[in-house]
């Protein structure tokens, strides 16, 4: 296979996941939104959401409802907190900002603050007090905001705490994060949710950590450690349930709870998230659970690092398999790669809520697997030719066949083998050719030739055997190669017994034409021979050479120049000793040319 193929593939793919372009992002991050959806649903008792709803607007009448029955309702509220995911911005058109701020100071009430490319008021509210540990400070990391939204001066004096509601899609425009701090005017202004918990914990500060790379972590002392990125964004956990309570029955709400209220009638903003639409205090109240069950959804800078690097693992191990066993079972490992990526994903993020990705490991292997298993098939596919354009005149089709579908029963080169070898010749062929000469019909000579080579071809490719080649009306055949033959010297000589009786069929044929006799003589020898391709790079053929080889011609010379008029088949002793169910008889000793010592010669007993 050509491997450098495959690892051009995955080079570009290393290349395009650097740069990460939108489908790729929008995939992954569709993938970490599947995590989410995974998990058990978890429902807050602690945590209640309220309803400005189709019945708040029922009783009180349009949105906004006045400031002063907003005050008369929220003075039912228990012993709670209750924070308002609603913006106080602009003054009430009753007037009843001072009614509801003297609401607000008796109750632990927190209110919204929102950036905004303008501010709306002067008036600046006293900051939530907070420590940075760190060379860096927090204000030096988040971008500075160019405006802010401010509750009106009576409601913002009046209230417990403050939080901005902002939030930061992802580019698919999915929320799945929210700032936990907002720098405006050189200050840092907390979420709402985590100045919530700050409220809950009765702190009246909270502390940053940072270092050269960012905002690390926020804390409140009572509760555990929030995680953020390096902007001081945090992952939000999406899978909480809460009791919701119509704003219309918030003296139901139990104490100790922590009220959020926002907008859910009909034409409220919806915030697209993991887990489908949701009103904007669901979000903050997803946000505070989080922070309030310790949850920290995880994607640390290394992570892609690890995940290319793993990838580029993964598919070299592909690449190894396929140059090294079938598509199949390399099918298999990398289906099992695959599954261990999904796995492994799945697993660190139900452990410890890790957000590797997947989706870049997988799609690669993918595309690995398929460019490598295109370039092996068509590898085989021409090998299968060659193979089939090569042994074609060799082998009958079910041993091409064969050899096509598993290369590995031959060996494509040279190597060393105990062969069998025939060679066959036409005897009394000179009056025959004088014949056609005579009645000047060389095209009859031509004809008689091969009808005759082709019935005895067919005979040897019967018997398993390879035509080496014909030369004129000599065949030269072999056994052994390039298919494994155990009983090869017993099918060369059953060959050579089945030429002698077609060749006695066909004399009598031929004489009844009016041809003179013909007759055969073939040369049988065994031994061991250099078998593959020989010849150039640009031209070769799959033969053999070696002394075995010369042997057998020189057995045919014999038997064709009619030294041993009364057998037509003569063979070697090492091709004798080799027989097991043909009976043999020694006819003499001969010498041949090349050999100092004589040879012992057979021929086969049979009727």
């Amino acid at each position: 296979m050509k491997m450098w193929h495959v690892l051009i593939t995955v080079a570009v793919l290393v290349a395009v996941r650097l740069v990460d372009p939108f489908l790729l992002e929008s995939s992954r991050l569709s993938y970490f939104d599947f995590l989410q959806r995974g998990q058990d649903v978890i429902t807050s008792e602690q945590i209640v959401l309220v309803d400005i709803d189709e019945q708040t607007l029922e009783k009180f009448g349009q949105y906004p409802i006045p400031r002063s029955t907003m005050a008369d309702e929220v003075y039912k509220l228990g012993n709670s907190i209750i924070a308002f995911n609603i913006l106080f911005s602009e003054p009430d058109r009753l007037g009843g900002d001072d009614d509801f701020g003297d609401v607000l100071f008796e109750k632990n009430a927190l209110v919204a603050i929102a950036p905004s490319n303008r501010t709306n008021v002067d008036y600046r509210p006293q900051g939530t007090g907070y420590a940075t540990f760190g060379d860096v400070g927090a204000e030096e990391i988040r971008p500075e905001l160019s405006g802010m939204l401010f509750a009106r001066p009576e409601i913002m004096d009046s209230a417990i705490g403050y939080g901005t509601i902002s939030s930061t899609p992802d580019a698919d425009g999915i929320t799945r994060r929210i700032p936990l701090l907002e720098n405006f005017e050189g200050r840092l202004y907390p979420a709402l949710a985590l100045d919530i918990l700050r409220v809950a914990a009765g702190d009246i500060s909270y502390q940053i950590k940072t270092d050269e790379l960012g905002i690390r972590f926020v804390r409140i002392p009572k509760f555990d450690v929030v995680t953020t990125d390096d902007m001081g964004n945090v992952n939000i956990a999406f899978w909480n349930e809460f009791n919701r309570y119509s704003f219309t029955d918030i003296d139901k709400i139990p104490d100790g709870s922590i009220a959020i209220v926002g907008a859910t009638f009909e034409g409220s903003n919806l915030i697209p998230t993991p887990l489908g639409s949701m009103y904007p205090h669901d979000v903050q109240a997803n946000l505070l659970k989080t922070m309030i069950g310790g949850v920290t959804i995880s994607r640390l800078p290394e992570f892609k690092i690890y995940e290319i690097a793993l990838t580029i693992i993964g598919s070299l191990l592909v690449i190894f398999m396929l140059s090294k066993i079938s598509i199949l079972i390399s099918g298999v490992g990398f289906g099992i790669l695959a599954f261990s990526a999904i796995f492994g994903a799945n697993y660190a993020f139900e452990t410890n809520f890790l957000l590797f990705d997947p989706i870049f490991g997988v799609l690669t292997l993918i595309l690995v697997f398929a460019h490598g298993s295109f370039v092996q098939f068509y590898a085989n596919f021409k090998q299968k030719q060659m193979i089939k354009g090569q042994f074609g005149t060799y082998l009958s089709p079910d041993m091409v066949e064969m050899l096509a579908n598993d290369p590995s029963l031959m060996k494509l080169g040279g190597e060393r083998k105990e062969m069998t070898f025939l060679f066959m010749d036409i005897c009394g062929f000179t009056p025959i050719s004088e014949h056609y000469k005579n009645n000047n019909d060389p095209e009859g000579l031509v004809a008689l030739i091969n009808d005759y080579l082709n019935q005895m071809t067919n005979i040897i490719l019967e018997n398993g055997g390879t035509i080496d080649k014909y030369m004129g009306d000599c065949i030269m055949a072999f056994w052994n190669a390039p298919l494994p033959c155990e009983n090869h010297a017993e099918m060369a000589v059953k060959s050579a017994i089945q030429i002698e009786k077609k060749t006695d069929e066909l004399r009598r044929r031929y004489c009844e034409q009016g041809l003179p006799p013909i007759n055969v003589g073939t040369g049988i020898n065994t031994g061991d021979c250099i078998v593959g391709n020989m010849g150039s790079e640009s031209r070769f053929d799959y033969s053999v050479i070696g002394d075995a080889v010369n042997l057998a011609a020189r057995l045919e010379a014999t038997a064709a120049r009619g030294d041993y008029l009364d057998y037509k088949t003569i063979y070697s002793s090492h091709t004798m000793e080799r027989l097991e169910t043909i009976a043999s008889r020694p006819i003499g000793k001969i010498k041949v040319k090349g050999k100092d010592e004589e040879i012992e010669i057979y021929t086969p007993e049979y009727k």
